[in-house]
């Protein structure tokens, strides 16, 4: 696999570089071979500017700038940037390093670095900041679940069935999320016990049941003959995803 096919072509880089030359040349290169959208900005005192509004995947940015220090526009564009920040400069000493990484860059590489050094460098970098976007997504994805017409979101503590707002105590919700996340899987009595209130189950307690036969009339199941979250005898419960 080439270094262009590892990269997608809609993903956006803005030099930051007073250079012009050096700032057309890389970008050139990075647009060819890396199928990159590439920008350039070479005014320092816009800079900050350009990249609230443009808001790119990934900022390269020229330390040694005229005008505004690349380390102080690294540093303030972190209060609303949250992409990729790679620094360039002619110092490779380590302390120099060492402040752009605390100033908020994600990388720091020679100035006089190849072009295709560069390129991959930020290849890695936008495989790394996809990789934090697939599992935040995965994660706000993990706090809602839905089954066809019900939706039950963790995060927010609420119930929908048919966009209504279900009326839940904490506690049936706590046992509805509980059931409903273990969705195909027999819950014992003992395993909700202990989820949910951190004691072993002492055989006698019914709030569980009680708790059940409130729940379903609420999430749309029959009191009567349940087909979402169905008792099986002598176990537990079973929250059913897909109901016929």
């Amino acid at each position: 696999m080439g270094l262009q096919d590892e990269t997608k072509a809609h993903k956006r880089i803005l030099v930051v570089d007073d250079d012009a030359n050096h700032a057309q040349a890389l970008a050139e290169y990075l647009s060819r071979s890396g199928g990159i959208q590439v920008n350039i900005e070479s005014e320092s005192q816009t800079a900050l500017a350009r990249i609230r509004d443009d808001l790119p995947d990934i900022v390269l940015i020229e330390v040694d700038l005229k005008g505004e220090s690349g380390l102080t526009i690294c540093k303030l564009s972190r209060k609303y940037f949250n992409g990729g920040i790679i620094l360039m400069s002619q110092n490779s000493d380590e302390l120099d390093q060492v402040l752009g990484l605390d100033m908020g860059a994600d990388d720091y590489i020679h100035r006089t670095a190849s072009h295709r050094l560069i390129l991959a460098r930020c290849q890695t970098l936008l495989r790394r900041l996809d990789r934090a976007e697939e599992e935040k997504n995965q994660a706000k994805s993990e706090d809602r679940l839905q089954f066809g017409n019900l939706v039950i979101d963790n995060g927010m503590r609420e119930a929908w069935l048919n966009n209504e707002t279900i009326e839940l105590t904490s506690a049936e919700f706590d046992l509805l999320w509980l059931l409903a996340s273990h969705a195909g899987e027999v819950l014992t009595r003992e395993q909700i016990f202990s989820q949910l209130r951190g004691i072993e189950y002492d055989g006698q307690d019914r709030s569980v049941d009680v708790r059940v036969s409130r729940i379903r009339p609420k999430v749309g199941d029959d009191p009567i003959h349940p087909r979402r979250i169905k008792t099986v005898r002598s176990k537990g419960y079973l929250f059913v995803s897909e109901v016929g």
